[in-house]
């Protein structure tokens, strides 16, 4: 069992990477959180394929295990499915003590632990990531909401887990689709925080694509190790952590204009490339840097392009987005691979054509 902790100034807690779910009962009790009620959130997919397994577990540990199911899909990432989730809550009579527990992708994480950080004014939760994405990105950080009125987690809090618990087999049961839309995420991390990492994934990429399993391991621990050490200095993204950002201002307005139809993960990729086209006019990455993050992404089979959706609509969009500040949007630009900084000194011009970049009508 691989662990890393992560420091924040409202809580400590541990990711753990395993192979199974075998250590989950000994890591709950070793949280102090053994004799509660716990209740399982899971959407219909990983309902079918993880609740009994996680249940047997939680068994061995808890008051008693409840569980709640919900549609799959990020359509649903709304309040009308927190509302749901209160109401359970409600009816089961969950009190301080309870725990939840977040099984599944991003979507589930973000919205167990939303309901967590404002039922009964907060109460503890767990997150077991069991997409690539969810388990190098969004379980960690406390970072939890929903989508409100088509803008992307407008409503949410920084609210942090008592535990992630990593079972890296998980992703043998992952569709390609959404295994390639996790890398997205993964690159992102060589592009902002290290050359040496995004080195790494061009070495590995065959062993990464063939799922073999220490390379899978090493490449997810490294973007725990990155996010942890972002998080500990800036927990509620007052400053260092809106790098983590990377591709999402353009990525978010595609990824909800398109409604929903891409994956995140994909619209991050598109949101890259945007930007490093923005870059590049900037002359603060070179086209050979551009080139090797562009074929690494295609690599993984993710688009390089779009041409379903309306720029203008792109455009408009961003300025819903949670990071504008007085009516300017915040880019994070890279200068080269591994170094970027954030402004909000970008024209209009300049986004206009790296929105061009990458939607082709």
């Amino acid at each position: 069992m691989e662990k890393i902790t992560v420091v924040t100034p409202t809580k400590q807690y541990p990711i753990l990477l395993e192979q199974s779910f075998d250590g989950l009962a000994n890591a709950i009790k070793e949280q102090n959180l053994s004799g509660r009620k716990m209740c399982i959130i899971a959407d219909e997919n990983t309902d079918k394929l993880y609740r009994e397994v996680v249940k047997k577990e939680l068994q061995k540990v808890a008051d008693t295990v409840f569980y709640h199911c919900f549609p799959a899909g990020e359509q649903h990432k709304n309040l009308e499915t927190i509302s749901n989730f209160y109401q359970f809550y409600q009816k089961n009579r969950f009190d301080r003590k309870t725990v939840i527990v977040a099984l599944g992708g991003g979507v589930c994480g973000d919205m167990a632990g939303f309901s967590a950080a404002t039922y009964l004014r907060g109460i503890s939760f767990i997150q077991i990531p069991t997409t690539l994405l969810a388990q190098v990105d969004s379980s960690v950080g406390g970072k939890t909401g929903v989508d409100f009125c088509g803008a992307k987690n407008n409503i949410g809090a920084f609210y942090q887990p008592e535990l992630v618990y990593i079972n890296t087999s998980t992703l043998k049961t992952l569709p390609q689709k959404e295994f390639s839309a996790g890398m997205a995420e993964v690159i992102k991390y060589g592009c902002i925080l290290s050359p040496k990492f995004f080195q790494y994934l061009q070495q590995q990429k065959q062993n990464i694509l063939s799922m073999q399993h220490d390379v899978l391991s090493e490449m997810i621990k490294q973007c725990c190790l990155l996010k942890a050490e972002v998080v500990s200095k800036d927990e509620k993204e007052n400053g260092l952590r809106e790098i983590l950002n990377f591709g999402h201002t353009i990525g978010h307005a595609i990824e909800t204009i398109s409604n929903f139809q891409l994956l995140h993960g994909e619209c991050v990729s598109l949101g890259m490339l945007a930007v490093l086209e923005l870059g590049k006019k900037r002359k603060e990455v070179t086209e050979q840097e551009q080139k090797e993050v562009q074929e690494l992404l295609a690599y993984f089979h993710l688009p390089l392009y779009v041409n379903s959706v309306s720029k203008e609509n792109i455009y408009q969009q961003m300025f819903l987005d949670k990071k504008v500040k007085q009516n300017k949007i915040s880019f994070v630009l890279p200068k080269g691979i591994g170094e970027v900084y954030t402004t909000s000194e970008v024209s209009e011009n300049e986004i206009r054509k790296a929105i061009d970049f990458v939607v082709k009508i």
